[in-house]
């Protein structure tokens, strides 16, 4: 998805609604259930592949001691 198409959709929705990111995953591979974790978004942050040459906006967001770690981990290794 594209950051104007995010805007987009965005845009038809109340501007006081909450935006979540949530997660799908299967429970167990050979199941039909489906698991779902949801967390609010708490930052965005630009990001560019190994590469260097493709920007991409993570929206993130998780368990508050797993962000800060995150985020910290993120710091350390930006220039």
């Amino acid at each position: 998805m594209h950051v104007r198409e995010l805007i987009d959709i965005l845009s038809e929705h109340p501007p006081d609604a909450e935006v979540e990111l949530a997660v799908i995953a299967p429970v167990d591979e050979a199941a039909d259930d489906i698991e779902v974790d949801r967390y609010p978004v708490d930052g965005v942050l630009p990001w560019r592949d190994d590469d260097g040459e493709d920007l991409v906006i993570w929206l993130i967001g998780g368990a508050e001691d797993d962000l800060d770690a995150f985020l910290d981990a993120v710091e350390q290794d930006t220039p």
